[in-house]
């Protein structure tokens, strides 16, 4: 059952459990009472995912108290967190946080929206300050990472989540119960498609450097995976047919579904109604030969991630390991022949890099 709905059938209104504005430090007798209130730092205010992690730390009551970006184009704050401190150095902001520790006033979470590549440092930066992690996706880049921030939050006693929203997606659980149910030895025919069309700036930033991002399918991918080994289990056998700068592509077999998997950054790979029609974004799943619509119901999952954290819910460090695993496995597998298993958006012709590279 959902967080909110348990608050409901305990008799509280929304809002009663979380009264708190940035202006004031006076919180609601119930508020009080049932929840304390969890102060935040944040890396990587000015990025792309990181206003949903400031609405999320507002929407269940809790406060910013600082945040780092080397950039500062972090007006978005304001809308949530107007006195938060704000560093551009890493060194200040470390020493800021430091201080509030020794007065008493530690953090009790980090927040890291940082580029990926720097997931794992910022992970260990958060625990040895003695807070807990929760960190956007990837978590790390390489699966052996993981292993050594278990080591970490064994001996610093936080523990680290990992925002795997999609485990958190209505429909996503519906199918889950319905794969969970079936008969054991039935094997599903399952068609994943998802692009979502980014310009020039993608590849002249971090995004586009494989050693920081992980490449396509880490980047824009590996909530896909998480999904699919979630619902359909493990990995038993992974062929690529292309990973390049702007699209990936391939062919699972998990332990109940045979997957074709296509992901793309180029609008040129949209269906052409759709990109006539001037849309960017394709996202598309079929089970069986069914589409399966998982389109709406993304806006609060970012904060129910939060709710379910706080409740001690989390998803922790083990359970971010398949996917991981898997996009590390395709970033370096050798790339095979189409064989008759491969999507068919694997056919279109491929595209030269937009700086010539």
């Amino acid at each position: 059952m959902p967080v909110r709905q348990r608050r409901k059938d305990m008799g509280y209104k929304s809002g009663d459990l979380y009264q708190q504005t940035a202006q004031s430090s006076k919180f609601s007798k119930p508020f009080q009472t049932i929840f304390s209130i969890k102060t935040f730092a944040l890396i990587g205010a000015a990025g792309y995912v990181a206003p949903r992690h400031l609405q999320a730390i507002k929407a269940t009551g809790n406060r910013l108290v600082a945040a780092l970006d080397k950039n500062d184009s972090v007006g978005v704050i304001d809308s949530y967190f107007p006195e938060a401190s704000f560093f551009t150095e890493f060194e200040r902001f470390d020493r800021h946080l430091e201080k509030l520790h020794r007065q008493g006033a530690k953090i009790d979470f980090l927040s890291v929206c940082s580029p990926n590549y720097l997931h794992d440092a910022h992970i260990r930066f958060g625990l040895r300050l003695g807070a807990n992690v929760i960190c956007e996706k990837p978590l790390t880049l390489n699966p052996w990472n993981i292993d050594a921030l278990i080591d970490l939050t064994q001996e610093t006693g936080q523990q680290v989540y990992n925002i795997l929203q999609l485990r958190l997606h209505p429909s996503i659980i519906a199918l889950k119960e319905q794969v969970r149910q079936s008969p054991p030895d039935q094997v599903f025919d399952v068609d994943l498609t998802y692009i979502t069309s980014r310009g020039h700036w993608y590849y002249a930033s971090w995004k586009g450097e494989t050693s920081k991002s992980g490449g396509i399918a880490t980047n824009i991918g590996v909530h896909f995976f998480d999904m699919l080994t979630w619902i359909f289990g493990p990995v038993s056998a992974s062929q690529v047919h292309q990973h390049n700068h702007d699209r990936a592509a391939g062919y699972l077999e998990l332990a109940k579904a045979r997957v074709r998997w296509f992901l793309s950054i180029n609008a040129d790979t949209l269906p052409a109604t759709l990109r006539d029609q001037g849309g960017r974004t394709y996202r598309a799943l079929h089970v069986g030969g069914q589409a399966f619509e998982f389109s709406d119901g993304f806006t609060d999952l970012h904060t129910h991630s939060y709710e379910e954290i706080l409740a001690g819910r989390g998803f922790a460090l083990e359970e971010a390991r398949a996917a991981i695993e898997l996009v590390h496995q395709i970033r370096n597998a050798p790339l095979e022949a189409l064989d008759g298993r491969h999507h068919s958006l694997a056919e279109l012709p491929l595209a030269p890099h937009p700086f010539g590279w």
